[in-house]
């Protein structure tokens, strides 16, 4: 049963958005990470369709990496809402050679994960990929229409994008082109905190304060305990409380020290920051350009 909140103007916004994807494009998919805002997309979508099904498949690229905590939730909510999803695997590129995992101090798989995403296109032929991607979370993404068009090799222009004036979503493409769709483009993270705490939606526990076997590198907090992320002997493990603001891959998503136990916490926790949550993420910190330089090979 989805509870009923008063509507605002963020999600009736989003909720266009989605039924404009289902008019407009043959094959849509929603990428799932398991994360807060893929989920928020879900209920979105969820409202957007009732009372029937939500018509198109979740896509998760599974790193490998991922956070175990990400990967029970992701599991138990698909079978809840009896969702199809699609899952492909990072690792299956890396056997076969596509692409070469990376080693050393800062080695991480967020980057060969576009390969990944780029084969699961064509092979099912998907031409609107939804995302919970938000302008607010790195200036690269700040650039990007609702609806952004990648061209035949899954590549994004920012120099070549379409007018979005009075909210005109334009879904034509050419063959072999797709589209990536942006429904909570116009959110920040605290709106997105806000509408789960209205809306009681169920997050992972990793977004909240726990305890966790953690060390510190370059001034950032990195989890300990599931033998991923590389660690020198000379690295300490520390038990501490933390939380994390974003959930990606484990090898370049750090925590923050958190008392936040519950989404009001969350919340005022999150007025209180002058950091982006994306500041806990070091594979942006790779270069000034590192997210667009990402976008335009195919990135999400």
């Amino acid at each position: 049963m989805i509870k009923k909140v008063p509507s605002n103007s963020l999600e009736s916004e989003s909720i266009h958005i989605f039924r404009e994807v289902v008019s407009q494009f043959e094959k849509p998919v929603l990428l799932f990470s398991g994360g807060k805002d893929s989920i928020t997309l879900v209920r979105l979508a969820q409202k957007a369709f009732a009372p029937a099904k939500i018509p198109f498949p979740l896509l998760h690229v599974d790193t490998g990496h991922n956070f175990p905590e990400t990967i029970e939730f992701r599991d138990k909510l698909v079978k809840e809402l009896g969702l199809e999803l699609i899952v492909r695997h990072v690792q299956d590129n890396i056997d076969s050679g596509k692409v070469k995992e990376e080693q050393g101090r800062y080695a991480s798989r967020n980057m060969l994960q576009t390969e990944t995403l780029l084969d699961a296109i064509e092979e099912h032929g998907f031409d609107a990929c939804i995302g919970g991607a938000r302008r607010d979370e790195e200036k690269a993404r700040a650039k990007e229409r609702i609806f952004s068009v990648r061209d035949h090799f899954g590549q994004w222009d920012a120099k070549n994008q379409r007018p979005e004036v009075f909210d005109m979503l334009n879904g034509k493409i050419e063959l072999g082109q797709n589209v990536r769709v942006f429904p909570i483009s116009n959110w920040t993270e605290l709106d997105v905190w806000s509408y789960i705490g209205a809306e009681e939606i169920e997050i992972p526990s990793i977004y909240f304060a726990h305890a966790r076997k953690t060390f510190v590198r370059d001034g950032m907090i990195w989890s300990a305990q599931d033998d991923v992320v590389y660690r020198d002997e000379s690295e300490i493990v520390e038990e501490k409380i933390v939380r994390f603001r974003t959930v990606g891959d484990m090898s370049c998503t750090a925590a923050v020290l958190s008392r936040a136990y519950n989404i009001d916490d969350v919340i005022q926790e999150i007025r209180d920051s002058s950091i982006s949550e994306r500041g806990a993420r070091i594979d942006d910190k790779r270069s000034e350009a590192a997210m667009e330089k990402r976008k335009e090979q195919g990135y999400f």
